[in-house]
């Protein structure tokens, strides 16, 4: 850890454009390393951002930088939560001091932002893929550029990577793996491939024998080329002697490595070797997360994505004093976990950030950390419904959606009992378009036998919770990031299914909110109020199935119903009811729905106060919108 915070970067400094850094001398490389990690600590503590996996990549990103030209040559971060020091390298320092925020700098890499961004990244496990798209394109067209995709252990269990190494083994070109691993996940890694690496060995001595076995045998007249292919096909051939269990090259990759990720001149060396070969080729990279920053060292998780904190000691500027609501979720599953020995938990590595800690500490042998799996882990929890058990699965909002069709083949065509617990659900704000939970209730109401819910405050997840365990068919509870509301404590009607909760009756103006929009129409109503109309609330509770007896008492009494969703307007609430009230028969209705959603769009990053206001959620907004609408009612009536 640096004791001291440099104020000027004097090398850092000479950085302005793309490969800049080949004009540093060999002994202003590790002057930049520390320049770089002191830039980054000083600009997150002040903004937040994502930390630990950003210190661990400085010395990679740098030798990247070195070996490889930009943007010729391209790069591709998985996930890419950890390319600020490839931002850095790439001219954009200016950028950092609106990270994050609306109308400045991604946290990922952005293609709209630089040229040297090649792909935009935000998901995991999706680098392989991409990198192999480019490389065949490359070929295709002509064009002689190299192709590196990084990619971090913990993405490296997702079942989209296998695919995509599986199709890289067939390379006949060169196309460069960079496999950073840091033993470390958001969550701590699990399954076989942890074990694989952690035991994996340097293969320079077995690489030089293969290959000069393989020259040696192909020279034979006749036969050379059959002893060849047979070595190839041999379970038991020469690398087992050398390298036991060598995945990658069971698979058909050349494997390099491992090499010190900290250590650029050794880098160098072997992505010196890596362009070398003819075919896919993984270059095992060891690294430290949070390295150079001692509590981001000794707690990576924490520093995963930062709020602003004290540089001397890592604690929150700003700590939290109140409950959010995986706050909530975790002291209910830990209640859950007490009451039903058939509740179990499963998570896609995120068993922290999902609320699970308490749940896998105290049930252990009930939790599944299945790492960073969404789809595999939403057919393990079919799996244990069908055997009798109460699996309750615990996901981002934006990373269910890569569990799409285990949702819709392997639970709801079954209809299996299987609790979905969706958290982040909304806009989230400074991690951008690709984090933004603004899809679910479009995706999940698509599916028969797919309940859906959504919790005004922190006392009805909790209820929502309780009831889904009992529910015997698939349901989902989405719920958003941040503090749990803790208005409305007064209206707790029991959950019913498929059931509305009306807190206020009256006519003219009917507000149906969904979730987190019960608090913002609360505020719409106040602001209606003051105005003179007369206005109802409603709990909308359930997505799916509408409560279509609601709707036909609503349509009678009232001349605008309103629907509040923090979802985007296509396939979303609002819509289903749209469809419900056209499809009703009722002439003497005069009502019109006016939805509230967010646009059919992409959400950039951003203060999520803010981006409710450029969406026209925000209850000013709402409210201009309504009385604008409610004249148009009037002057036809």
């Amino acid at each position: 850890m640096h004791k001291e915070r440099r104020k000027f970067f004097m090398v850092l400094e000479k950085i302005n454009k793309p490969n800049d850094i080949k004009k540093l001398t060999s002994a202003e490389l590790p002057i930049l390393a520390d320049e770089i990690r002191d830039f980054l600590i000083q600009k997150i503590s002040e903004n937040g951002g994502h930390l630990a996996s950003n210190l661990g990549v400085v010395e990679l990103t740098m030798a990247l930088h070195l070996a490889f030209h930009l943007p010729e040559d391209k790069i591709i971060w998985d996930v890419g939560h950890q390319s600020y020091t490839h931002k850095l390298l790439t001219g954009r320092k200016a950028g950092f001091d609106e990270l994050r925020k609306y109308g400045g700098m991604s946290g990922f890499p952005k293609r709209k932002e630089s040229e040297c961004d090649c792909f935009d990244t935000g998901h995991s496990s999706t680098s392989i893929s991409a990198g192999l798209g480019y490389a065949e394109a490359r070929e295709l067209t002509g064009q002689d550029y190299h192709v590196i995709s990084v990619i971090g252990d913990g993405a490296l269990t997702g079942g989209m990577a296998y695919e995509a190494l599986n199709n890289a083994s067939r390379m006949k070109t060169n196309f460069i793996i960079v496999l950073n691993d840091n033993n470390m996940s958001i969550s701590e890694n699990v399954g076989g491939l942890s074990r694989h690496l952690g035991n994996l060995r340097t293969a320079e001595a077995y690489k030089d024998l293969k290959t000069g076995v393989t020259n040696s045998l192909s020279k034979i007249p006749v036969y050379g080329e059959r002893m060849v292919s047979q070595i190839r096909r041999t379970k038991s051939g020469i690398k087992q002697l050398f390298i036991p269990g060598m995945l990658f090259e069971d698979m058909g990759i050349t494997y390099l490595g491992p090499v010190d990720g900290h250590d650029i001149s050794a880098m160098l060396r072997i992505f010196r070797e890596a362009v070398k070969v003819d075919g896919a080729v993984l270059v095992h990279v060891l690294t430290r997360k949070g390295k150079g920053y001692l509590p981001a060292e000794r707690h990576p998780a924490r520093f995963h994505g930062a709020a602003p904190f004290e540089i001397e000691t890592g604690i929150p500027i700003h700590p939290r004093t109140k409950a959010n609501y995986t706050d909530i979720f975790s002291t209910v599953m830990r209640k859950l976990g007490d009451r039903d020995e058939k509740v179990v938990a499963i998570t896609a590595a995120m068993g922290d950030g999902t609320g699970l800690k308490r749940f896998h500490n105290m049930f252990p042998e009930r939790f599944f950390d299945v790492g960073i799996a969404e789809g595999h882990a939403v057919t393990f929890a079919a799996g244990l419904a069908a055997a009798g058990l109460k699996p309750i699965v615990a996901i981002y909002s934006s990373f269910l959606q890569r569990a799409y069709d285990q949702i819709l083949h392997d639970v709801c065509i079954q209809d299996l009992p299987v609790v979905f617990a969706i958290d982040r659900a909304g806009l989230v704000g400074s991690d951008g378009e690709t984090h933004q939970g603004i899809f679910d209730l479009s995706y999940l109401s698509t599916i028969p036998n797919m309940v859906v819910m959504a919790p005004k405050n922190k006392w009805e997840l909790s209820d929502m919770v309780k009831f889904a365990v009992k529910y015997q068919h698939p349901i989902a509870i989405r719920y958003p990031r941040g503090e749990a509301y803790d208005g409305l404590k007064e209206f707790r009607e029991p959950v019913t299914f498929g059931k509305s909760e009306v807190i206020k009756r009256e006519s003219q103006i009917a507000l149906l909110a969904v979730g987190s929009m019960v608090k913002t129409a609360v505020e719409v109503r106040e602001l209606l109020k003051a105005m003179g109309y007369q206005c109802s609330l409603i709990n909308a509770r359930f997505v799916k199935p509408l409560d279509s007896q609601l709707l036909d008492e609503l349509a009678e009494n009232h001349q605008l119903i309103v629907t509040m969703e923090e979802n985007v307007i296509s396939g979303g609430f609002g819509e289903h009811v749209v469809c419900y009230m056209n499809e009703r028969d009722i002439k003497e209705s005069v009502s019109k729905v006016l939805n509230i959603a967010i646009p059919d769009e992409y959400v950039e990053q951003g203060n999520v106060d803010i981006l409710k206001k450029e969406t026209g959620i925000d209850k000013e907004s709402v409210v201009k919108k309504i009385v604008a609408e409610y004249a148009k009612i009037r002057e036809r009536l």
